[in-house]
């Protein structure tokens, strides 16, 4: 066979995908570990929450070694990206943005975002209103980009993890923090001291900055372990895994509709 013939037949096999594609017998997922109950750290160094149980149930269903690998937010996608593990499995969004980095699978959780204030807090979700008002965030979210894009004249302050952003509203240095209502009902309603805050305003879900729900993030070449991991969530839904987890950390189901 000629050169020409050979690279001919390598363009038709890549093209009608009668290469074989990877067998994923072991698969990496990077994980976050600080954002109670999605994900959280425990003092032995081992990692917790519903994330990390949807995780070992996906790679169970998958039948696929799961290693989770422990990565701070600000780098969660330029280490899938690098190639550190294959997907993240962290309460992402599914945003227009990030889908020019990365590919998704369907989402496999939604939940509403929300601000938490002190009891007693007004809030307008008004430019006039936001203009001086101080609010934390977990840098690099979709409520940071909600803030800035809706709120210019507003003071943000961007944190690495969300536990440093309810510090600051304890402490009185902020005056909002925003963030997915369950993440706060857990890591902030919910704790020592909690009962002087509550959440205020309306639940926030509009696509163009929250997306489609949360789903798994791959690089944009692995189509066939986002085929694999989109199967896997169908039946964790239909056999009943999914209800034991969610209902292990919720009262509700945080698939959403």
């Amino acid at each position: 066979m000629n050169k020409l013939m050979l690279a001919t037949a390598i363009v038709t096999a890549l093209s009608s995908g009668s290469l074989m594609a990877k067998e994923w017998k072991e698969v990496r997922i990077g994980v976050e570990g600080a954002y109670p109950p999605f994900s959280w750290t425990e003092p032995s160094g081992e990692v917790k929450g519903f994330d990390i149980d949807i995780a070992n149930a996906l790679c169970e269903e998958m039948k696929v070694k799961c290693t989770l690998i422990k990565q701070d937010w600000d780098g969660i996608i330029p280490a899938l990206l690098s190639r550190k593990y294959d997907a993240i499995i962290a309460t992402m969004d599914i945003t227009e943005e990030r889908k020019k980095k990365v590919d998704f699978t369907q989402k496999y959780q939604h939940i509403p975002a929300r601000f938490a204030a002190k009891k007693g807090t007004e809030i307008k979700l008004d430019k006039e209103f936001m203009s001086g008002k101080t609010v934390a965030v977990q840098r690099a979210t979709s409520m940071d980009t909600y803030i800035t894009d809706n709120f210019p004249n507003a003071t943000i302050k961007r944190y690495g993890t969300a536990d440093e952003a309810y510090l600051d509203l304890k402490s009185g240095r902020v005056d909002y923090v925003m963030a997915d209502s369950a993440a706060i009902s857990d890591g902030l309603l919910k704790k020592e001291g909690g009962d002087a805050f509550e959440f205020i305003g309306p639940k926030l879900t509009d696509p163009k900055w929250f997306g489609e729900g949360a789903g798994i993030a791959v690089r944009k070449a692995d189509k066939d372990l986002k085929e694999k991991f989109n199967a896997a969530i169908l039946a964790l839904r239909a056999n009943g895994k999914y209800k034991a987890i969610n209902d292990k950390y919720f009262d509700f189901d945080v698939y959403g509709e």
